[in-house]
C-alpha cells in the first residue's frame, strides 16, 4: 500500500512491528523532491513510540489483522492457555493489556488479535 493513502487509525508494519497509527503529517512537494509523509506510530504488541519519514508515493506494508474469539482454558502465572471458538485449536499466550489483566479468569470469553504469527488478547467479552 502506498504511504499517502494510510489515515490515522490505520495499521502499518515498522521495524517489522505492527503499529497503530497516531499521527500523520505530510508535506508539500518542494522545488528539488517529492512530497514527504511524517507518521508516528504507537506498537501493538510493545506499545512504544516509532516513527517513519518517508515520501508519500512510498510503499509500506500493512498488517493483516485477525480478530477471533476464544476461551480461556487455563491460567498459569502469566501465561493463558486459550481454546479458539471456531477451530478449537489450544494455544498460549501471554501479551494482555494491562487494564483486562485483573478481568481475565478461567473459563471466560475473550477476543484475540492475531499479527504477523503473535497472538494478543485485547478484550473480554462479557
Amino acid at each position: 500500500m502506498d504511504l499517502g493513502s494510510l489515515k490515522i487509525g490505520s495499521y502499518i508494519i515498522i521495524d517489522n512491528e505492527p503499529c497503530r497509527i497516531v499521527s500523520y503529517d505530510h508535506s508539500k512537494p518542494g522545488k528539488h523532491g517529492s512530497a514527504k509523509a511524517r507518521v508516528s506510530a504507537i506498537g501493538v504488541f510493545d506499545g512504544s513510540k516509532h516513527g517513519l519519514v518517508s515520501p508519500v508515493s512510498a510503499n509500506v506494508e500493512v498488517p493483516l489483522i485477525d480478530k477471533r474469539s476464544g476461551q480461556v482454558v487455563s491460567i498459569t502465572g502469566s501465561l493463558l492457555q486459550i481454546m479458539d471458538l471456531e477451530t478449537f485449536e489450544v494455544f498460549e499466550a501471554s501479551a494482555v493489556e494491562e487494564d483486562i489483566r485483573d478481568k481475565i479468569v478461567q473459563g471466560k470469553e475473550i477476543e484475540y488479535w492475531k499479527v504477523l504469527d503473535r497472538i494478543k488478547i485485547v478484550r473480554v467479552k462479557g
